[in-house]
């Protein structure tokens, strides 16, 4: 994709997916790749869980290892509320009062096996996975639909993960 051909997708309303099944969307998340922020700094083996609160907000806790995976782990909770009823594709986060920031699903398999997760200013992303590790050639099909949404491929980096000793040498 050329220079110009990327910078009119950048300036192009981000868009996310029809629909999102809540019921579907909760439980253990690994993030595979992500545009790598501050508040994230050092971490590794990180997995996002997400639960259903009585209110019908989202409870978020996302963990991650400091440096290795044999590394301290370290905790973030926050809550999410959908914004779009329509679609519950778009989400509030917070994990402190009163911050709360976008959360789009703008990728998700149809049985929920992965997800990609933006920002409409396109300075955050994540690739999410069901479990730890994911094929290289669904990856670089994820790169590309990432890439068609306007985002810069040279910003993401991918998370280490631990190997399941199913498929450990």
């Amino acid at each position: 994709m050329n220079k110009a051909a990327a910078a009119a997708l950048r300036t192009k309303p981000l868009d996310v997916v029809p629909y999102v099944d809540l019921q579907r969307y909760l439980g253990t998340w690994y993030e595979i790749a992500t545009i790598p922020q501050s508040f994230q700094a050092g971490c590794v083996g990180v997995t996002a869980e997400y639960s259903l609160r009585k209110n019908g907000d989202i409870q978020v806790v996302n963990t991650c290892l400091q440096e290795t995976l044999d590394g301290k782990v370290r905790k973030a909770r926050g809550k999410a509320r959908v914004v779009d009823r329509t679609t519950n594709a778009k989400l509030k986060v917070s994990f402190f009062w009163p911050f709360r920031g976008a959360y789009w699903v703008i990728g998700l398999d149809a049985d929920y096996k992965w997800a990609i997760v933006g920002h409409p200013s396109r300075k955050y992303l994540w690739i999410l996975s069901r479990s730890p590790q994911m094929d290289e050639a669904l990856y670089g099909k994820l790169l590309s639909l990432i890439a068609n949404k306007g985002y810069d491929l040279a910003k993401i980096r991918k998370t280490l993960q631990p190997v399941p000793e199913d498929t450990a040498l």
